[in-house]
């Protein structure tokens, strides 16, 4: 791997995370934004939902734009725009003005999620492809799961600061994409690899939807759904259950996020040497699964911060493990490819939070036990994840 290349990698991880922990830094201001502005459960997750809904509607035309006009482009367009959205964030205390803010974060992560991982396709051998897959996703999982506590520690000084301060390192990200991101054209003489000539299945043709795809769209699906279901309530939940402080919540989340990283980067790929994806894609499913429904049963503040590791590890594990199998399905259009797999993800973050948000208004330990239901169905399907033939290598 080239230094060009090295450093354009860094550039794409440094600026997913920082659109990832985008996501998820408003998760432990929550139940203060809720007392502070009356408002309810619901409305939590409608807003919540909406930077998700605006994903889901961008991600495959920009993954398509992506693919007609350059990533270079798309990515520092889409960086602008998540800072708007956090500045923005920061000055407003009314609802329809923090709503709008999500629908342009939205905006700008699908511009720069499905787009980074296009580029690092582009810029990767078939050899390289699936480790750099593994990091951007452990980015992507990474910025989901330590967003929440890094808004814990900075809201620590004031509810405002985390997004004065993400909306501050977003500017500096797209400052430094610009200046030392190589341009598409020199991107694309970064790698030369006869074998991308092969013909594939266009990802709009039907040849493409085979049956290990159309599951591992809905894995994708799944897993999002049961990650923003359970991690969008999730300050609320501890906060009225077992009596959370914010910095209890801070102090969980972060440590969390920390050995979940380590898990991804350090153990990823010898878990799927040693066991294959579709053994670690079940093993995650089951055990998020389990300790959903443990925390539901749990007593112990103690009992909770284990089963939130445990679940949060399961859900970082399974991203880089079902996108890694997604690269190989096709060695063109790999921005179409990843605004689907964001696509998707949106679903089941709109989905998630708003139908979590509903039910914890109704009963507090209903929303946690329909997720675990949605990852126990899932654990089954795995079992349907085979591949015959000559493509039984892409998913196993």
């Amino acid at each position: 791997m080239t230094r060009k290349t090295k450093r354009a990698i860094f550039i794409l991880i440094f600026s997913e995370f920082l659109v990832c922990m985008g996501i998820s830094l408003v998760t432990p201001v929550m139940p203060f934004l809720k007392t502070e502005l009356h408002l309810s459960a619901t409305d939590m997750g409608i807003m919540n939902a909406l930077f998700a809904l605006a994903q889901f509607v961008a991600s495959p035309l920009i993954g398509r734009l992506s693919d007609k006009i350059g990533r270079k482009p798309v990515l520092t367009v889409g960086l602008l725009l998540y800072m708007v959205s956090e500045v923005l964030f920061a000055l407003t205390n009314y609802l329809w003005v923090f709503d709008i803010s999500r629908l342009i974060g939205g905006l700008s992560s699908a511009m720069v999620v499905p787009t980074a991982m296009a580029l690092a396709s582009d810029i990767t051998t078939k050899r390289q492809r699936a480790k750099v897959i593994g990091w951007l996703s452990a980015v992507f999982s990474g910025g989901l799961i330590l967003g929440p506590g890094i808004g814990g520690i900075l809201a620590g000084i004031s509810y405002k600061t985390p997004f004065w301060v993400s909306g501050a390192l977003s500017l500096l990200s797209a400052i430094v994409l610009i200046a030392l991101l190589p341009s598409d054209a020199e991107n694309k003489r970064v790698v030369e690899e006869p074998e991308q000539a092969k013909t594939t299945a266009h990802p709009m043709s039907r040849a493409f939807w085979t049956l290990p795809i159309i599951i591992l769209f809905t894995m994708i699906l799944v897993s999002s759904f049961g990650l923003q279901g359970f991690e969008s309530i999730y300050s609320i939940y501890v906060n009225e259950v077992f009596n959370f402080s914010l910095s209890n919540i801070a102090l969980v989340l972060t440590l969390n996020g920390l050995i979940s990283l380590f898990l991804q980067v350090a153990l990823f790929d010898t878990m799927v040497s040693k066991w294959g994806e579709r053994r670690v894609i079940r093993l995650c499913f089951f055990l998020a699964a389990i300790c959903t429904i443990w925390i539901t049963q749990a007593h112990t503040k103690l009992e909770v911060m284990v089963a939130t590791l445990i679940i949060f590890s399961a859900f970082d594990l399974l991203r880089p493990a079902i996108t890694t199998l997604l690269t190989k399905a096709s060695e063109s259009d790999q921005g179409l490819i990843n605004g689907l797999n964001m696509s998707l993800t949106s679903i089941g973050t709109i989905v998630g939070p708003i139908m979590s948000g509903m039910l914890l208004d109704w009963n507090t330990h209903v929303p946690y036990l329909v997720v675990a239901v949605f990852l126990i169905v899932s654990y089954l399907m795995a079992f349907l994840l085979k591949q015959p033939g000559k493509q039984q290598s892409t998913v196993n």
